[in-house]
């Protein structure tokens, strides 16, 4: 019972959150057992493939082998259990979602290149790896969209159609008003200390959902240990921009559907309008009351938006 009322709740994190404490062994052991739940409830296993460069890149894929493959990929200071729950409303895609280098339990080089054209380099490796790089749907949100716009324009040819979920990498907007004091020795996307991530929860999203403390505390303690890498990280993001390459897009007229939440505080909801000038073809859907990660905030409306979208590329 334990799982099923705590199960739910516990993957819509964006690896963001924390506590006062650190876990305990029992934090630590429920909140596995709990992933594991989760992931089982969603028919994702967990695997992993080593890389040309040597490095390790984990992922889950669910067992819909037979269908179309969709390839998802998380924001900056997550993983691939951001879309674990999501999941189960996309079963009937054969669905590939990547532990981003960097991040979650792949392998995390401090000297790396991650920008985004070489994070969609190594997602290409990947796909290739397992047959399905040829006829690839490709989906993203924050980082994970600048990246699946590089992917697009890297192999537009292979791309049938692009998700992009408050993306960024579209940076000629500017910054939103919550962002513009923002260094990285003063950030609210990077945690130096637990409670910074009470605070980075409620300012990703606008419908948080609850969480267990003793959860909370288990996925804050990875990202402070992460701390000094995201901060290269995002250092190499904020300077890497898209939008030049997002014109190939529209130039083989790849269908695009670009969703945003009205109440985003990372990225300017304003954003939307340069991405549909940019790729005129674009679908775009904003959805109000929500934050910056539309996939946790509001999983069945952003899973049929995306159902619908592509039925429409059936007709």
């Amino acid at each position: 019972m334990l799982l099923k009322r705590l199960g739910l709740a516990t993957l819509l994190s964006f690896a963001v959150v924390g506590c006062t404490t650190v876990p305990n062994t029992l934090a630590v052991n429920t909140t596995q057992k709990i992933i594991q739940y989760e992931r089982s409830k969603s028919d994702l296993a967990v695997k992993a493939l080593i890389l040309n460069s040597g490095d390790k890149m984990v992922y889950a894929e669910n067992g819909n082998v037979a269908g179309e493959p969709l390839l998802l990929i998380h924001g900056f200071g997550g993983n691939k259990d951001n879309f674990t729950r999501i999941a189960r409303q996309l079963e009937n895609y054969n669905l590939i979602i990547p532990d981003l280098l960097g991040f979650g339990d792949s392998s995390k080089p401090i000297t790396a290149d991650y920008r985004s054209e070489a994070q969609a380099t190594r997602l290409h490796e990947l796909l290739q790896a397992k047959g399905l790089a040829s006829d690839i749907h490709v989906s993203g949100n924050s980082m994970g969209g600048a990246i699946s716009v590089a992917y697009a324009a890297k192999y537009p040819k292979e791309v049938k159609s692009l998700w992009l979920i408050d993306s960024a990498g579209f940076w000629s907007v500017g910054v939103p008003k919550s962002l513009e004091g923002a260094t990285l020795e003063n950030n609210p996307l990077l945690i130096n200390k637990t409670e910074d991530f009470y605070n980075m929860y409620d300012f990703v999203m606008s419908k948080p959902p609850y969480i267990p403390k003793s959860v909370k505390a288990v996925f804050a303690q990875e990202r402070i240990a992460n701390k000094a890498l995201e901060s290269e990280i995002l250092a190499q993001i904020l300077g890497d921009n898209v939008e030049e390459r997002a014109k190939v897009i529209a130039e083989y007229n790849i269908p695009t559907l670009v969703v945003w939440g009205e109440k985003d505080k990372v990225i300017k909801p304003e954003t939307v309008t340069l991405i549909k000038e940019i790729i005129p073809q674009s679908e775009v859907i904003t959805m109000p009351e929500i934050g910056h990660v539309p996939m946790i905030e509001a999983v069945k409306q952003t899973a049929n938006d995306y159902k619908a979208f592509r039925e429409a590329l059936k007709k």
